[in-house]
């Protein structure tokens, strides 16, 4: 019989704020190194690691998406895909024949375009350039493996994890499950700054591993709203129910795009530190056919054909968390041996035969005006009441909708969602 490896991939929280309040964001932008992760970035090229792995991690984000959806139905949907892909990925460097080929074929890397390298230095530099602490936005992600002290790792394992993912090797006592939920969960808590707790309720007796990854992010709008256009407003679950929410409001110039061929209207909202959101409104009675475009190509169609003009813009304050058996979606993508009782992790340890027993994933969003409400009410606008030609459009998320979350240095998806109901409770 196999021992237990418990792959706990989760764990994000990501709030979304205006700027006021943060003093220390102008203060970076005053100081930004000359050596910023987007100069960087840029001058890396094509050639650059994490350019030639993100196209890969954009299909396994798609891909992932649609199990999801076909799991949960019309109900809200937010995750990391990064924070997914780069667990497994990780986990990838210990295994061997066909559970590294399901491994390689589910995170949707094709060996005749990648060296199997190649995607260990992507996930590298992808790692590098979050954690970068001259970035506006804050954003960090990192990987730790809770190791008991019964298990021997071999050391080419440990050293890549380190080397590749810079992960943390914790020695705990499983054989004091208590104990050793209580760090690992005090671990992901303070990791993502409170924002998950609690995450982990009981350990498999067998187990001696647990592998976490964790992603944070903070963004500050470059535009924030302001709370005093924020009003009560209906949000159409579907054609006959609604719900009352917080709509924010804007008539701002913004990147938008009008995709004609699926029905949608995008429109994409940056944060400070070259991060951007991208708000998708399918037209009444198509956000299937939407989703069934998400592709890559779709989104860099959308990227490259953004026209900037004022808009009319309505978007709800909304809270929404996701959690996810990431085992049972991964064996639906045709990743079955890793689990079960063919699982070849044979470069991980040390006379242990291993699998992984369960992998789950949550994450949260918080979408809202700016960081502080008393602040952000003393600020008030004044327009000029011209007439314009053409009159801005009025773009109103007040029906089922879908986020994505673009991390442009890295070139990486760092969440996607999909909210049907803003005012649903959180799980």
């Amino acid at each position: 019989m196999k021992s237990a490896l418990y792959l706990f991939l989760l764990l994000l929280a990501l709030q979304v704020q205006g700027q006021h309040g943060s003093k220390l964001n102008a203060q970076q932008q005053e100081q930004k190194s000359p050596h910023s992760p987007e100069d960087q970035s840029q001058a890396e090229g094509e050639n650059s690691p994490h350019i030639k792995t993100a196209p890969s991690n954009y299909d396994f984000a798609f891909r992932f998406y649609k199990h999801v959806r076909e799991e949960v139905g019309n109900s809200n949907i937010f995750f990391s895909p990064l924070s997914i892909s780069t667990a497994f990925a990780m986990l990838s460097l210990g295994a061997r024949s066909n559970t590294l080929d399901q491994l390689h074929k589910g995170l949707a890397f094709n060996l005749t375009e990648l060296e199997e390298q190649e995607i260990h230095e992507g996930f590298q530099r992808v790692l590098q350039l979050v954690n970068d602490p001259h970035r506006e936005v804050q954003l960090s992600m990192g990987n730790a493996l809770f190791i008991d002290d019964r298990l021997k790792l071999l050391q080419k394992f440990l050293d890549d994890v380190t080397n590749f993912y810079y992960s943390e090797a914790i020695s705990s006592n499983f054989q004091n499950s208590p104990e050793a939920i209580k760090e690992i969960n005090n671990y992901i808590e303070t990791k993502t700054h409170s924002k998950i707790a609690g995450l982990l309720k009981s350990l498999d007796p067998e187990t001696v591993m647990v592998l976490v990854n964790y992603i944070f992010f903070k963004g500050y709008w470059e535009k924030p709203f302001n709370n005093l256009s924020t009003r009560d407003d209906d949000f159409f679950l579907d054609a006959k129910n609604s719900v009352k929410v917080k709509m924010m409001h804007q008539s701002k110039p913004f990147n938008i795009h009008r995709d004609e061929k699926i029905s949608c209207w995008v429109v994409e909202i940056p944060y400070k530190g070259n991060a951007v959101a991208l708000f998708v409104l399918p037209d009444e009675g198509t956000m299937k056919q939407v989703e069934d475009a998400l592709l890559k190509e779709t989104v860099s169609n959308w990227m490259h054909s953004f026209t900037k003009r004022k808009i009319h813009l309505d978007l709800p304050k909304f809270s929404i968390s996701g959690s996810y058996d990431v085992k049972s979606l991964f064996e639906k993508m045709g990743v079955t041996d890793v689990f079960s009782d063919h699982a070849d992790l044979s470069g991980m340890a040390e006379n242990a035969l291993l699998k992984v027993s369960k992998a789950i994933h949550k994450a949260m969003v918080d979408v809202s005006e700016n960081g502080t409400e008393a602040a952000a009410a003393t600020v008030m606008e004044a327009v000029p009441m011209s007439a314009e030609f053409p009159p801005p459009p009025f773009i109103r998320f007040n029906r089922p909708i879908l986020m994505i979350i673009v991390d442009k240095v890295t070139q990486s998806i760092l969440f996607i969602g999909k909210i049907v109901n803003p005012a649903a409770e959180e799980d």
